[in-house]
């Protein structure tokens, strides 16, 4: 495990590769929250979760899956991959200044029959279920999550 120090060392000088899970219900919402966290602190974004070092892409993906929606065992597999975005943000986690972060994003969509128990509300002070133009017309939604719906 880093420390935050080691942490931030890391964010100053690559990008963090991360999922981002697109997960709709069978209306067509999708779900997102708002963001507790820096980067993007305060906007609405969709779930995710950076990926650590020597864990496989399936064991990420569950374990994000698990800790953002609060569904253990969710498969990668099971998840429809929309591709590779980035995501660029001029702060960081630990609000250092001129330390910019870099994401590179694996992109997977979902649909939930019922609603996820939700999990991390250190992550999201709230979720929302929006329609796709509905999403797109709000300005506090984060345009990184608008990208999935243009």
């Amino acid at each position: 495990m880093l420390t935050e120090i080691d942490f931030l060392d890391v964010v100053r000088l690559t990008p963090l590769v991360a999922f981002d899970l697109i997960v709709s219900d069978t209306r067509g919402r999708v779900l997102i929250g708002r963001r507790r966290n820096r980067p993007a602190r305060g906007t609405w974004f969709v779930p995710g979760g950076r990926i650590h070092k020597d864990e496989t892409l399936d064991a990420a993906f569950a374990r994000i899956a698990d800790a953002e929606l609060g569904i253990a065992n969710l498969a990668r597999s099971t998840a429809r991959f929309e591709g590779v975005f980035e995501h660029h943000y001029s702060d960081n986690f630990a609000g250092e200044p001129d330390v910019s972060t870099h994401y590179i994003v694996l992109a997977y969509a979902l649909t939930l029959a019922g609603t996820a128990p939700l999990g991390r509300p250190e992550q999201h002070s709230e979720y929302a279920w929006l329609a796709p133009e509905e999403l797109l017309a709000r300005a506090d939604v984060h345009d990184n999550t608008k990208a999935y719906f243009r």
